[in-house]
């Protein structure tokens, strides 16, 4: 892969993504997904990107230790267990093709979750406080990060709709994955996702990731954030739509 000068820096964008959806621009975490699913294969990239990502949450969880708490952190853990049990299950005995649809599909389902709440605002914060939607969300973050490594903007939607401020918002997702990335440890090793092969390649992109997150966390307080996620939610839905369509 070190050879080829476009694969590598692709290879970096994906890691200087992984670092700046750590600092508070979750919605970019998408394009790190699905340029690590294109370059490493759609398995063998989550297994790659647990390392990466774990690195990054001690990086950005001493940054924003002053914001947030974790007590929201529990009321999201066990349903996000429950649907960490299921993505693993299934990442245990799907093919290649179907991983690649199914990460493909957590894509755009985060992108489905990010449309509702900017053309329904009203009726998606409504349905935000609702007890069964933090259940699904939990849920459906636990099922997505263990498939895709993509839990990053269901959980920061769900805690945007309970009215909770940016930096607060931050660091209880700081909190949130530092613990499920943890627990993912055991499970992605189970099934061979983490390897000293994919260990030496984390080492090579871990210092872009931290240029990521120092980066992002000058950037989150200074730059406003929509035109950027318009750009992100157009790449992840064409993104999206390609790996579901893969053959």
């Amino acid at each position: 892969m070190w050879s080829d000068p476009l694969i590598t820096g692709l290879a970096l964008l994906a890691a200087l993504c992984i670092g700046l959806s750590k600092a508070g621009f979750s919605g970019i975490s998408m394009v790190s997904v699905v340029l690590l699913a294109e370059i490493y294969g759609s398995k063998a990239s989550v297994g790659l990107a647990l390392p990466l990502l774990i690195a990054a949450d001690f990086m950005a969880y001493p940054a924003f230790i002053q914001h947030g708490s974790w007590r929201p952190v529990w009321k999201l853990l066990l349903p996000a267990l429950f649907g960490l049990a299921i993505g693993w299950c299934l990442l245990g005995v799907i093919s290649e093709i179907n991983a690649r649809r199914v990460i493909g599909g957590c894509v755009l389902s985060m992108v489905a979750l990010q449309t509702a709440r900017r053309w329904c605002p009203l009726a998606f914060d409504r349905l935000a406080q609702s007890h069964g939607f933090g259940l699904g969300a939990g849920v459906l973050g636990g099922f997505a990060t263990m498939l895709a490594n993509a839990a990053g903007p269901v959980i920061q939607l769900y805690l945007m709709a309970r009215k909770i401020p940016k930096m607060e918002l931050i660091g209880i997702g700081a909190r949130f994955f530092l613990a499920i990335n943890l627990i993912k440890i055991p499970l992605n090793a189970r099934l061979s996702l983490i390897t000293p092969d994919t260990l030496l390649e984390n080492l090579k992109l871990l210092p872009v990731v931290a240029v990521g997150i120092i980066g992002g966390k000058w950037l989150v307080e200074r730059v406003p954030q929509a035109a950027y996620e318009w750009v992100l939610l157009i790449f992840a839905v064409t993104a999206g739509l390609r790996m579901v369509l893969a053959h």
